[in-house]
């Protein structure tokens, strides 16, 4: 088989240069065209000192004419800019997406989370939230991919196993995640510029913040009735990584026990989640530069209630290594291919 052909749009967020990296080490592709906008001309080494040795193409605008001569189009695009590209796509093309544009099945979910009127209502049906551990057999049959979030990555992979099988309450689970400044964008330094990102904690978007909408869809779809649940992030003074805390109650005579096993026995065959001993303190520091997801199920001082600690590196799991996780499912080559 010959090297698929890439084209990544929106080559020089963090995201998008994480997804380059990866790329460069992966022996099934060749990246023919990078895309911007602010950086057309520029060299992805300006972005990433470890790119200066890597030979790849400079930065050019986006246009239709591209698609004719890819295979895979990544998009690390600003939300909305990928349904654009989405209806000019070919037949020969697949579209890994890693903004929001495909996360949510109901277009006017997606307006009311993203303030954003969907221009490509007519390709949501064709597109899979893909979460390759829980969609793996079902993302081969389409063409459109939507990655999931990095917060949502870290809530959904340890949670859905339970919730499908009834081992948790559907109620009055709560979700507190911290993740490194890298998840807001290069940008993070405008947006949150009344705050020392280096030395302090903040919580933000309390109630409000996007990824409710897709931890909201996928629990429900596993069990057909809403899920209740709490869901509060923080910016926490380190560039990279995500550690979420999810407090649930058990069900029926299901324990500590019952829930490490399971979570143990579904994951089994799955090379990037790994579960750790019962009542492991992990951290961050386990899983950065990696496209793991390392669990952690904890006993509580209350009765009946269990604490699962989830960890993974925002920018590989949560974002360019779980597209190119994605992508290797696609095209039938090794899961773990470009991402050890």
């Amino acid at each position: 088989m010959q090297k698929l052909k890439i084209l990544v749009a929106g080559s020089t967020g963090y995201i998008g240069t994480e997804l380059i990296k990866l790329l460069t080490k992966h022996k099934k592709v060749k990246i023919k065209y990078l895309c911007g906008n602010s950086s057309i001309g520029k060299t992805m080494s300006l972005y990433d000192k470890s790119l200066k040795n890597i030979k790849l193409p400079k930065i050019i605008k986006f246009s239709e004419k591209l698609l004719n001569d890819v295979d895979v189009i990544y998009t690390a695009l600003p939300n909305g800019e990928a349904q654009k590209i989405s209806n000019k796509l070919k037949e020969h093309n697949t579209l890994i997406d890693l903004s929001a544009d495909f996360r949510l099945n109901n277009s006017k979910s997606y307006f009311k989370y993203y303030k954003i009127k969907h221009s490509s209502i007519k390709n949501i049906p064709k597109s899979i939230y893909a979460l390759p551990e829980i969609k793996n057999k079902q993302i081969k049959d389409f063409k459109i991919i939507g990655c999931p979030g990095c917060y949502p990555t870290s809530v959904l992979i340890p949670l859905i196993p339970l919730i499908r099988n009834n081992i948790i309450s559907n109620k009055n689970i709560i979700i507190d995640s911290k993740s490194g400044y890298s998840g807001a964008g290069r940008g993070v330094h405008k947006k949150f510029k009344n705050q020392n990102l280096y030395e302090s904690l903040s919580v933000y978007g309390i109630k409000t913040h996007r990824h409710n909408s897709e931890i909201q869809q996928e629990l429900n779809n596993e069990t057909g009735k809403k899920v209740e649940f709490t869901f509060t992030p923080h910016l926490s003074p380190m560039f990279r990584g995500i550690l979420t805390t999810i407090y649930c109650d058990t069900t029926k005579k299901n324990n500590i026990n019952t829930i490490y096993n399971h979570l143990k026995n579904f994951y089994k065959n799955n090379e990037f989640i790994k579960i750790s001993k019962k009542n492991s303190l992990i951290g961050t520091n386990d899983v950065i530069y990696t496209n793991n997801c390392l669990i952690s199920v904890c006993k509580s001082k209350v009765k009946n209630k269990v604490i699962i600690l989830s960890a993974i590196d925002n920018l590989i799991k949560g974002g360019g290594g779980q597209a190119i996780q994605n992508m290797n499912l696609l095209f039938n080559f090794k899961q773990s291919m470009g991402l050890k």
